[in-house]
């Protein structure tokens, strides 16, 4: 038996509730505190967890008792509410923002993938297949590491309007109700133990995906049903005090990271209480149900796509500073009621084109022709836009082939490895140019058959692509990260590989030395001066230098591999670069006031050339 109801808007008008926008409100704060500075709320970013589980208790709210004809009906106006909610704004965010990161980033791929991957509701698990730390510094550099949340949701809304459905509960059914909650509960238990377990052994699979989540979204599911089947339940979460639930709330957020797993299992169930103890007549409620409170949670959707936009490209500009903080909280909220009031509040409420499959096909449409845009900005136009100095145009390069072919009958150069080939493709053509070598610069993960692949790839792809053309006396140089040696896949044993079979024809092999790693810089800072980025921005932490001693004790078991690995290869040569970066008890990023790193651990262009001399004599004397 269903129930009909006459007035559709009259109905979603009787189950709006304006504290749960308030409690969004205090939600996306959160966040947009925890992302201006750690320190300052180490565990706003919990906010995404409130919202989580505000976005389960609502949608399910939204279905209670909805009618629907049938189950297309039902299906295709579930779906076209989602499209009118989330994908303008998303499109729009991601269109302009693509646009302003290839102006100031020179290799802007990892965001421009990241974008493509967001506008699917893909883009946690592309950054899960990078096997993304999300409180890592690197990952502010990320124009769209913040979409990952998007993407659990609008993977959440694929299974859960079936799970409404076929329970009964969307066709109103006498035991629907029950047999959602039953079901919805077997899943967020099971959804619970995988979090907590995949949490302990592998971060990033826990934080981004899915299953892992579903049991926060869930739980506000279950919240609505329990309170409309059980009056008990919501006479009894009444009594609660809601300030004390927002204190404990608040008080959470302010834990070190080591109570990651223990905050957010707490902050997701406060939440379900604070919603239910949220009463009339409540101090919490009056401050929730304040108008301008219950603005910014309506705004908020906006306001956390364009926040985490603004931050990221300020890190890529001038920076975050206490004097650019008034003038950054400014934009973030004019970008955010912009789009809130021309592009997410009428094509929302707007009726597109009448029918819902047209409203559907158009929404796709919208999603392909922003994804093309990304793409051209990836390919016909990388690196074009870019508007500062071109100081390190062979990092731009080090996802496509180099080649600088003079003679056939001339040694060939095959430079290889990680981004930090970059250092030396500059020094590399300088050689070649003076027509005494050829060289090539292998390809560092051109489009996706790269992606993830560890070091080994490194070492095989370029085996695999030029050991038909390997001759004696060509050169094999090789340039990697210090991390790539200890986290490799059985690099050692790849490795190997290249080498016997190159050696076996005569070629000689050259490994260079890792540079030295900042880690106070930690990808979170980029200290290259640029016309949009002057030296007054630069952060402090670029003019640091770090100790030769803690350098290695830090990274003793790459350092050991390395070792291990030429002693059972005594024909291959080492440069020692590392002594040349740091002759003294310190490794400085700066001389005299000049930056030589324009990271943590890459070298500026003008510094790499320095090193021209010292490798060509190298070469030489090889």
């Amino acid at each position: 038996m269903s129930v009909k109801i006459k007035d559709n808007k009259s109905y979603i008008k009787n189950r709006y509730r304006s504290e749960i926008d308030g409690l969004r409100a205090f939600a996306v704060i959160t966040v947009i505190i925890n992302h201006f500075n750690k320190e300052i709320l180490p565990g706003g970013y919990l906010g995404v967890d409130i919202f989580f589980v505000i976005s389960g208790f609502v949608i399910t709210s939204s279905l209670y008792q909805r009618p629907s004809k049938n189950f297309r009906d039902f299906i295709s106006g579930f779906y076209e509410r989602r499209i009118k909610r989330l994908v303008p704004a998303l499109s729009v965010f991601v269109f302009i923002t693509s646009i302003f990161i290839c102006l100031f980033n020179p290799v802007p791929r990892s965001s421009l993938l990241t974008g493509l991957t967001s506008l699917f509701g893909l883009s946690n698990l592309y950054l899960l297949k990078q096997s993304t730390d999300y409180f890592a510094q690197s990952i502010e550099l990320n124009i769209f590491t913040h979409t990952w949340s998007l993407g659990v949701e609008e993977q959440f809304y694929i299974l859960f309007p079936f799970l409404i459905w076929f329970s009964g509960f969307g066709r109103q059914t006498k035991n629907g109700a029950r047999n959602l909650f039953l079901t919805v509960g077997a899943l967020t238990i099971t959804s619970l133990i995988g979090f907590l377990y995949l949490y302990q052994i592998n971060q990033s699979t826990a934080y981004f995906s899915m299953p892992t989540r579903f049991w926060e979204m869930a739980l506000g599911c279950l919240l609505f049903i329990e309170l409309q089947k059980r009056k008990s339940t919501g006479e009894f979460l009444e009594k609660v005090p809601p300030l004390l639930v927002l204190a404990l709330i608040v008080g959470i957020m302010f834990l070190p990271m080591s109570w990651a797993t223990e905050s957010t299992v707490a902050v997701v169930g406060l939440s379900a209480v604070l919603i239910a103890s949220m009463t009339k007549g409540t101090v919490a409620y009056t401050f929730f149900t304040n108008p301008k409170v219950v603005y910014v949670g309506l705004i908020s959707y906006s306001l956390y796509l364009w926040h985490w936009g603004i931050l990221s490209i300020s890190r890529w500009t001038i920076g975050i500073h206490w004097w650019s903080v008034p003038f950054q909280i400014a934009l973030i909220f004019g970008t955010a009621i912009a789009s809130y009031r021309y592009v997410e509040t009428p094509l929302r409420k707007g009726n597109w084109y009448g029918k819902r499959w047209k409203t559907i096909i158009f929404g796709g449409g919208m999603i392909v022709t922003v994804a093309s845009v990304l793409i051209t900005l990836g390919k016909p136009l990388k690196g074009k836009l870019f508007i500062g100095n071109q100081y390190n145009k062979w990092n731009m390069k080090n996802y496509r082939e180099t080649k600088i072919t003079h003679n056939s009958t001339l040694p060939t150069i095959y430079l290889i490895g990680d981004s930090h080939t970059g250092h030396y493709g500059a020094v590399m053509t300088h050689l070649a140019n003076k027509k005494e070598f050829n060289f090539i610069m292998h390809p560092q993960g051109d489009g996706l058959k790269l992606l993830n692949t560890g070091m080994e790839e490194h070492v095989l792809a370029p085996l695999r692509e030029y050991k038909n053309n390997f001759k004696k006396e060509d050169i094999i140089i090789f340039s990697a990260h210090i991390d790539k040696y200890r986290n490799g896949r059985d690099w050692t044993k790849q490795y190997q590989t290249f080498v016997n079979q190159t050696q076996n024809i005569g070629m000689k092999f050259f490994l260079i030395s890792p540079t030295p790693t900042f880690t106070k810089l930690k990808g979170g800072y980029t200290c290259q001066e640029e016309w949009f980025r002057p030296s007054w921005a630069i952060s402090p932490l670029c003019f640091g230098e770090l100790k030769k001693s803690e350098w290695f004790a830090s990274n003793k078991i790459s350092i050991g591999k390395i070792k291990q690995f030429l002693l059972k290869n005594k024909k291959i040569s080492y440069v020692d670069i590392f002594s040349i970066l740091c002759p003294e008890q310190y490794c400085k990023n700066h001389n005299n006031n000049t930056i030589r790193y324009r990271d943590e651990n890459h070298l500026t262009s003008e510094e790499a050339m320095k090193l021209s001399d010292t490798i060509e004599t190298f070469i030489r004397s090889k």
